[in-house]
């Protein structure tokens, strides 16, 4: 679809009317309209990364930043990108070009959040704050029961896990997992990586070294059925590896 742009004109179609002429009709009904030669995401590409190396974090920069979500760019992409070009037009516009794009890419997670929710007949919860420090992004807590058998809605962002844990219990114990919405992974120590989607059942005994989370493009939510045993406890270990996490396709 064909870019028609009208700012040049009426912020200044009447003091400069040449100037807004050519920004409306050259700059982007022609440049950005060369789809054949680059496509809109390029071009948003190429656009946001030349205002941040210029140290420009005004309201033209939050309009192509914000063209830049619309033409497909995602969080984790302008993330990498922002990352990448610190290196090479400065440290401190790489943080002032981070706090703005947070701002434009916050509405998109609370809408996806949302849209995560109504997928699924469980709660998200709340924040997942007491095992915080055992995860790796965020993640979200519903307890559904706590009597008799606890279960639980955990619910992980994209691209959040947690770290590689044992439940323990000297007879019984363990953890069944049920996932109840999104795409996520589970992997037992020495196993190849599992992928997780609606309806999969996994089967934790005691004492097996494993992890799960969401998918890296993906919100995930599972159920965590706590199986009784004696002297039951976590142990938490390690994280994942972003190397390990980030070949998983």
């Amino acid at each position: 679809m064909a870019i028609r742009q009208t700012a040049g004109r009426d912020a200044l179609g009447g003091f400069a009317p040449k100037f807004a002429q050519l920004n409306d009709d050259v700059l982007f009904g022609q440049v950005w309209n060369r789809t054949d030669k680059l496509s809109l995401r390029d071009r948003s590409l190429v656009t946001v990364t030349a205002l941040m190396a210029q140290g420009l974090t005004d309201s033209s920069f939050r309009y192509h930043l914000t063209t830049a979500k619309q033409n497909g760019v995602t969080r984790s992409q302008i993330g990498e990108i922002l990352t990448h070009a610190a290196f090479y037009a400065g440290w401190p516009k790489a943080w002032a070009a981070f706090n703005m794009a947070k701002e434009v890419w916050a509405e998109e997670e609370d809408e996806a959040m949302a849209a995560h929710a109504a997928s699924m007949p469980f709660p998200i919860g709340g924040p997942n704050e007491g095992y915080a420090q055992y995860f790796s992004g965020k993640s979200y807590l519903a307890p559904l029961s706590t009597q008799q058998v606890g279960i639980y809605n955990v619910t992980f962002e994209p691209g959040c896990r947690n770290h590689w844990h044992i439940h323990r219990a000297s007879q019984g114990g363990g953890q069944i997992l049920i996932c109840v919405a999104g795409r996520g992974w589970y992997q037992a120590w020495g196993e190849p990586p599992r992928l997780l989607v609606p309806g999969d059942v996994v089967n934790i005994p005691a004492g097996v070294k494993h992890w799960h989370g969401a998918a890296k493009d993906s919100w995930m939510s599972h159920l965590a059925i706590e199986v009784p045993g004696e002297n039951a406890q976590s142990q938490w270990l390690e994280p994942v590896e972003d190397a390990q996490y980030g070949a998983l396709t």
